[in-house]
């Protein structure tokens, strides 16, 4: 996916395909790599744009969802980008809830995957384990519900975010931020049509989880994938891809 990466400003993204546009957001520990699948099976018929959200390089004061959300308000004002499908897995989810909440106007449709916002078990919260590559490995292992699919690349990738304090201490507050961020009060406020696809086995965004979400977005639709835990667009990509391709044609 190299070919797409752009620089503007601050501003690091993947920009590829043309047509309607999606945003997709990452997770706390994510990156652009894990809409690869996704990417691949859209942008012959959109326009697919994945921001680099900073999450470890954020000033303390600001690694907060609202900081979050500020910086997706800044990237799409200097994109150009007006009208668009937005979507984000677990931590990006609840950036995409808190974004569309701010700018309405803005959002065609959301899509969730693992989505914060209402509760979730995470690694965050508490200072990452530093200097245990077994632990990052036993820990990521614990987002999918096959652990092989935590390549010894992926692990590696957190492992070396750990080694770092500053970016460990972003992370906690970040977490904390989320924690304290719950939106079970203004899910009704969003009208957009929205997708919920979990996975049927998450350990971090329980069911439950997707069942409350479902109920409190009004113009909600969700699916369960089977054998998938909190990354279904890695995890079970096919099918994944499948129910998101027939939402955004429909809508």
């Amino acid at each position: 996916m190299n070919e797409h990466l752009k620089t503007l400003g601050e501003y690091k993204y993947l920009d590829a395909g043309n047509g309607p546009v999606v945003v997709m957001l990452h997770g706390l520990f994510g990156a652009l790599s894990n809409w690869e699948p996704t990417v691949s099976a859209l942008k012959d018929r959109f326009r697919v744009v994945v921001p680099v959200l900073p999450i470890y390089e954020m000033p303390l004061l600001s690694a907060t969802i609202d900081g979050l959300r500020k910086y997706v308000e800044g990237f799409v004002k200097a994109t150009d980008i007006r009208e668009f499908h937005l979507m984000g897995n677990s931590l990006g989810g609840h950036i995409a809830l808190v974004y569309t909440l701010a700018n309405p106007g803005k959002v065609k449709t959301l899509i969730l995957t693992g989505s914060s916002g209402l509760f979730e078990n995470s690694m965050g919260g508490s200072f990452p384990k530093r200097g245990s590559f077994e632990y990052i490995k036993e820990r990521v292992g614990y987002t999918f519900y096959d652990p092989n699919v935590a390549s010894d690349e992926l692990v590696q990738e957190v492992f070396d975010i750990t080694k770092s304090v500053s970016k460990c201490m972003a992370i906690v507050a970040i977490a904390k931020s989320a924690q304290r961020h719950n939106l079970a009060g203004d899910l009704e406020k969003i009208k957009v049509p929205t997708l919920l696809i979990w996975g049927l086995n998450d350990t971090i965004t329980p069911p439950h989880v997707a069942h409350e979400f479902n109920r409190l977005i009004k113009n909600s639709t969700l699916y369960f994938i089977d054998h998938c835990c909190h990354a279904p667009m890695m995890e079970q990509p096919e099918r994944f891809n499948q129910l998101l391709h027939d939402f955004l044609v429909k809508n």
